[in-house]
C-alpha cells in the first residue's frame, strides 16, 4: 500500500472506532440510566427482578450475537455472497429463539419468584426481532460499513433502552418496563431491515451449523457475563440481591467499555495474517480502557455504590473492584474468543463451557453465603478462563510457525 492511499485509510480506521465507539458508549450509557432509574424507582427486590430479567434478555440474544458473528464473517470472507440467504437464515432463527423462549417461560417463572407470567412473556416478545437485529448488525459489519453500523447501534439505544424507560416511568413496575423494551425492540428491527437494503429472503445455503457452534461459544461467554448476577438472585435475600444487581453493573462497564474494539477487529480476524498483526493490539487496548474502571472501583471502594444507586446504599459495605476486575477478564476473554472461532478452534467452546459449569457449581452449592463469595468466584473463573483462553492463541501460533 502507497502512503498516499496508507494515510487515508488509517484516517477511516480512526473515524470508525471513534463513531462506533461513540455509539457503543452512548447504547450502554442507556443501559445504565435504565439501571440507574430502576434503582430508584422501585424497591430493592423489585429492582433485582428487572436487572435478572434483564439479564435473562441478555442470554436470550446470544443466537443473535452467534448469528452477527457468523454473518460478519462470511461477508468480510466473499463479499458478493447472497444478502437473501443469510435473510432467510436470520429469520429461521429468530423464530426458534422466540419458540424456545416462550415453552421455557413458566420455568423462569419459577426460577426468579416471579409474580405472575407477564413478565417472561414480555421476554419472549422482544427476544425474537432482538435475535433478527444480530443479522443486520453483522451485514453492515462485514461490509466494513461501520458508519451505518454506528448508527443502528445508536437506534438500538434510543428505541429499545427508551421504550424501557417510558414503560419503567409510566407502570413504576418491571412488567411496565419489558413491555416498553419488546415494543422498542420491534421499532429498532424494522429499521435495521430498512437500512439493509430491505432484504427478501431465499431459502438456501443457511450456515445453520456456523450459526449453532458459534451461538453456543457466545452463550457461555453470556453466561458468564450475567450468570453471577442471576444466582445472586436465586441464592441471596432479595435486599443482597439488589445490592449485588448494582455491583454488576460495574461488572457491565468494564465489560461493554472496550466493545468497539471486538466490533471493528471481527472482520479482520477473517484473515489468519490479520489475526495474527491485530488481536496482541486489541486485547492491550482493551486492558488500558478497563484498568481505568478498576481504578475507580479501588479508590472509591463501596462507596461508589451509593453514587450508582443513591443513598439507600450509602452504608454497604460490600468490595466493588471485584466486580470491575470480572468485567475486565471477561473482555480479554471476548476478543480471545473471537480470534479462536475465527480460526475455526472449536476447542474454546469447551472451554468456555467448562467456566460455565465450575462457576454454577461453585456459588450454588458453596461460596453463595455474601455477595462477595459470589462475585470472587465470577471473577476468579473470568481470570482462569482469560488465561486459558491466551494459551490457546498461543499453542495456535506456535504449531502454524
Amino acid at each position: 500500500m502507497s502512503v498516499d492511499t496508507e494515510v487515508p485509510a488509517r484516517t477511516g480506521n480512526r473515524v470508525a472506532a471513534i463513531l462506533v465507539s461513540l455509539a457503543l458508549a452512548g447504547n450502554n450509557a442507556a443501559s445504565y440510566v435504565l439501571s440507574l432509574a430502576a434503582a430508584r424507582v422501585l424497591a430493592p427486590g423489585a429492582f433485582g427482578e428487572l436487572s435478572s430479567l434483564l439479564a435473562v434478555l441478555v442470554i436470550g440474544v446470544v443466537p443473535a450475537m452467534g448469528l452477527q458473528t457468523v454473518v460478519a464473517l462470511r461477508v468480510a470472507r466473499s463479499p458478493s455472497l447472497s444478502r437473501g440467504s443469510l435473510f432467510a437464515l436470520g429469520l429461521v432463527t429468530s423464530g426458534i429463539v422466540a419458540a424456545a423462549a416462550l415453552t421455557l417461560s413458566p420455568l423462569l417463572v419459577l426460577l426468579l419468584h416471579l409474580g405472575s407470567l407477564a413478565p417472561a412473556l414480555l421476554v419472549t416478545a422482544a427476544l425474537g426481532p432482538l435475535t433478527l437485529l444480530g443479522l443486520f448488525h453483522g451485514l453492515l459489519q462485514g461490509a466494513h460499513r461501520f458508519a451505518t453500523l454506528a448508527g443502528l447501534i445508536a437506534l438500538e439505544g434510543v428505541g429499545k433502552v427508551g421504550g424501557s424507560l417510558v414503560g419503567l416511568v409510566v407502570a413504576r413496575t418491571p412488567t411496565g418496563a419489558l413491555a416498553g423494551t419488546a415494543i422498542g425492540s420491534l421499532v429498532v428491527v424494522v429499521a435495521g431491515w430498512q437500512i439493509c437494503g430491505r432484504p427478501r429472503p431465499r431459502w438456501a445455503d443457511r450456515h445453520g451449523g456456523d450459526v449453532l457452534h458459534t451461538a453456543q461459544a457466545m452463550l457461555a461467554l453470556v453466561l458468564l457475563v450475567n450468570l453471577d448476577l442471576v444466582l445472586a438472585r436465586h441464592t441471596l435475600p432479595a435486599a443482597d440481591a439488589g445490592e449485588y444487581a448494582l455491583g454488576a453493573i460495574v461488572t457491565k462497564i468494564a465489560y461493554w467499555l472496550p466493545q468497539a474494539v471486538g466490533v471493528l477487529v471481527l472482520p479482520r480476524f477473517a484473515a489468519s495474517a490479520g489475526r495474527r498483526r491485530v488481536l496482541p493490539l486489541a486485547l492491550a487496548v482493551c486492558a488500558c480502557l478497563d484498568a481505568v474502571v478498576l481504578l475507580v472501583s479501588v479508590v472509591l471502594g463501596p462507596s461508589l455504590l451509593a453514587v450508582i444507586g443513591g443513598s439507600r446504599y450509602a452504608g454497604s459495605t460490600m468490595p466493588v473492584w471485584p466486580f470491575a476486575l470480572a468485567g475486565s477478564m471477561l473482555a480479554l476473554v471476548q476478543i480471545l474468543l473471537y480470534a479462536r472461532l475465527a480460526d475455526g478452534d472449536r476447542r474454546v467452546t469447551l472451554l468456555m463451557w467448562t467456566a460455565v459449569v465450575v462457576e454454577a457449581v461453585l456459588i450454588t452449592t458453596w461460596l453463595h453465603g455474601s455477595a462477595a463469595q459470589v462475585v470472587a468466584v465470577a471473577a476468579c473463573c473470568a481470570g482462569g478462563l482469560a488465561v486459558a483462553g491466551a494459551a490457546l492463541e498461543l499453542r495456535s501460533r506456535t504449531r502454524s510457525s
